[in-house]
């Protein structure tokens, strides 16, 4: 059988690891990026038919580095209990979110799932860093479109349970197989003990794969690490029986507290970062770590939202996430590049936005080489967007302000099957 080819012309061509291509082309065999350029130098490259796409751009597939895609189907799963609020506080959230997750029916986040991947992949996500607490669930990501990286969970204090729970991510490690890549997920600095923190970094080490922590969401964390007052202390240790790993007032914060247990590296994607410092920050750059931003996730949970200036002058290597529907109204990339650009005004040029839902994500994850940009050798994730008349300088800012996706290719193919 001979081998799958065809290129993709449209009127630009948005590569991200390099400037815009009027009249660009993208050339694709066999599921993988053959060619890049305008159409002529693609045509020379590459022999093969072309699909012409007037008054389009392409550009790469949008990488999620941060959902959680089994509570896809949580706004539904509230209305049946009845408690379809949202509180105005953070811990009430949590509490919320542990009590319908304990209700669920068998087979109810299996189905949560699979309508999350769906939901990425009609909204021109390809690659997503997702967060899973039921390991049974793994399998599930063995036949998906999606690239990217499966982050397991780990939250707990007690001592016997934390070495039951690495048993149970390193064998769900060696099962793990798909275009998915595995990767580990401590929760926060004060849902996991620091023994297993320390546990859990090793293995990332050992593994070679990166690990994805919750910081600095919300000030009741900032309050806990401080002196262990809050919420945090008075009602989420309690609910979780953990009255007796309540830690003596600490005076640090939650990216210091990491930083003395030796597990920030540049494996690290610090997520939310909320609450940091600038001192804070200054560590989490000096150690190489990505920060995922959760702009509308953060909103709507009440907790305040990141430091965007600091983050942005710190040089600090950045990404963007929904979070879950239980904390968003949409699994869209493109929703919250918008948002972060109404709320973070003049901070970060339209360029730097798309670049964060690209290849900044992609480098989080650490699947640089085969997702995020539009290069030779990469896998043929792209999507094409109309957005009316725009120059070559002007191509960034009409896309985020009225760019309409109209096709999502994966690995070449387009998603759904016309």
């Amino acid at each position: 059988m001979g081998s799958k080819k065809r290129i993709y012309a449209a009127s630009y061509l948005i590569p991200v690891s390099s400037p815009p291509v009027a009249g660009g082309a993208v050339a694709v065999e066999n599921g993988v990026i053959a060619a890049v350029g305008t159409l002529h130098e693609v045509q020379a490259a590459c022999s093969a038919p072309v699909t012409d796409l007037p008054g389009c751009v392409i550009m790469p597939g949008l990488v999620n580095a941060h959902t959680h895609l089994e509570l896809t189907h949580f706004p539904a799963w509230k209305l049946r209990k009845d408690l379809d609020y949202l509180p105005k506080r953070y811990v009430e959230w949590i509490q919320q979110v542990v009590k319908i997750k304990r209700a669920l029916l068998p087979g109810e986040m299996e189905h949560s799932v699979r309508e999350g991947i769906r939901l990425c992949l009609e909204s021109g996500t390809t690659s997503v860093g997702d967060i899973l607490s039921d390991f049974s669930l793994a399998p599930l990501y063995r036949d998906t479109q999606l690239s990217g990286r499966v982050f397991l969970e780990a939250i707990g204090h007690d001592p016997l349970q934390g070495e039951n729970l690495l048993r149970r991510i390193e064998a769900t490690l060696d099962a793990l197989s798909g275009t998915l890549l595995p990767a580990i997920s401590p929760h926060t600095p004060h849902t996991v003990s620091p023994q297993l923190l320390q546990d859990l970094h090793a293995l990332a080490v050992k593994r070679a794969i990166p690990k994805a922590i919750h910081l600095s969401e919300t000030a009741d964390e900032a309050s806990f690490m401080h002196d262990t007052t809050g919420d945090i202390a008075e009602l989420i240790y309690p609910m979780a029986h953990w009255e007796q790993y309540l830690p003596h007032p600490m005076h640090t914060t939650s990216t210091r507290f990491l930083l003395d247990l030796g597990v920030l590296d540049p494996s690290t994607l610090a997520v939310h970062a909320v609450h940091v410092t600038p001192d804070d920050v200054r560590v989490l750059k000096e150690k190489g770590c990505s920060v995922v931003l959760c702009p509308r996730s953060n909103d709507r949970l009440f907790v305040g939202s990141a430091p965007h200036k600091l983050l942005k002058s710190a040089g600090l290597s950045l990404a963007l996430g929904t979070d879950s529907l239980a904390s968003n109204d949409s699994l869209s990339l493109w929703d919250e590049l918008r948002y972060l650009q109404q709320q973070a005004p003049g901070v970060f040029s339209p360029e730097e936005l798309i670049a964060m839902a690209t290849i900044g994500g992609a480098r989080a994850l650490q699947i640089e080489g085969s997702a995020g940009s539009l290069e030779v050798g990469k896998r043929a994730d792209f999507q094409v967007l109309s957005c009316g008349s725009a120059s070559e300088a002007t191509i960034h800012t009409a896309l985020l302000t009225k760019g309409r996706l109209e096709q999502v290719y994966v690995a070449g193919e387009q998603y759904p099957k016309p």
